[in-house]
């Protein structure tokens, strides 16, 4: 663990994101997809697909179009869909509803395969941690964060989950956080947030009075961040179990 501040015993209860940081592994998920579109040979620049991600990412927070029962499968079908048929609209790609279908379906196991692997593995993290302190999720998602959690076996490890789409309220705002700590039943100064984004986790927990972890892994872009902000910075979930052993 790199340029680590905290004290031992500090720590009392943690607060975990959930996009990026437990399914996967501190990569940005933009990065995750643009490395998929690369793989299966979808041959636009960059730039079209962060405007594709872009959209999709606005389309399914402004419309109902993921339901609580969606899986995570389900929802990252329809991202998918959204991406490419903006592609196809804008003639980035060729338009065609077969061929279409067929690439997302590949694009899809791809993706759902690797995020089962790394989710897998954050999972072994989670369930050591819990044994030893109380956990509450924070997460900006669509409504069906509880289903995706049971889809993942990481049901039951959280105290509470709050998620953004149930209590209108998105991170960067630092009072999301605050609601996380109100869960744990802790003061700010006694929970570490753990997460993989330096502008939606880490300020925003520092702002609300947290000790931060950031995940550092591969971001949205190049942009330097600043890593004597957080009071720790780690490239694998698994340093946290070297922290609570020490603590």
């Amino acid at each position: 663990m790199q340029g680590d501040k905290e004290k031992n015993g500090m720590t009392k209860g943690y607060i975990f994101d959930y996009g990026g940081t437990l399914d996967t592994g501190g990569r940005h998920w933009g990065k995750v997809l643009w490395r998929v579109y690369i793989r299966h040979g979808i041959t636009v620049s960059e730039e079209l697909f962060r405007e594709a991600y872009v959209f999709g990412e606005r389309t399914l927070g402004s419309q109902p179009i993921v339901t609580p029962d969606f899986t995570f499968r389900q929802t990252l079908n329809a991202k998918l869909h959204l991406e490419l048929e903006h592609l196809a609209s804008i003639g980035a790609i060729d338009y065609n509803k077969t061929k279409l279908a067929k690439m997302r379906q590949g694009m899809l196991d791809d993706i759902y395969e690797g995020v089962k692997r790394e989710t897998s593995k954050s999972r072994k993290v989670i369930e050591a941690i819990a044994a030893e302190r109380p956990l509450v999720l924070v997460s900006n998602f669509y409504g069906n964060i509880g289903t995706v959690l049971k889809e993942f076996g990481l049901d039951g490890l959280f105290k509470n989950v709050i998620e953004s789409a149930v209590v209108g309220i998105r991170k960067p705002d630092p009072r999301i956080f605050i609601l996380g700590v109100e869960a744990l039943g802790l003061r700010p100064e006694e929970t570490t947030v753990v997460g993989d984004s330096m502008a939606k986790d880490i300020i925003p927990a520092k702002l609300a009075g947290c000790r931060a972890v950031w995940l550092k892994g591969e971001g949205w872009d190049d942009t330097p961040q600043d890593e004597t902000l957080p009071d720790a910075v780690i490239t694998e979930l698994s340093q946290l179990l070297d922290k609570e052993r020490n603590a």
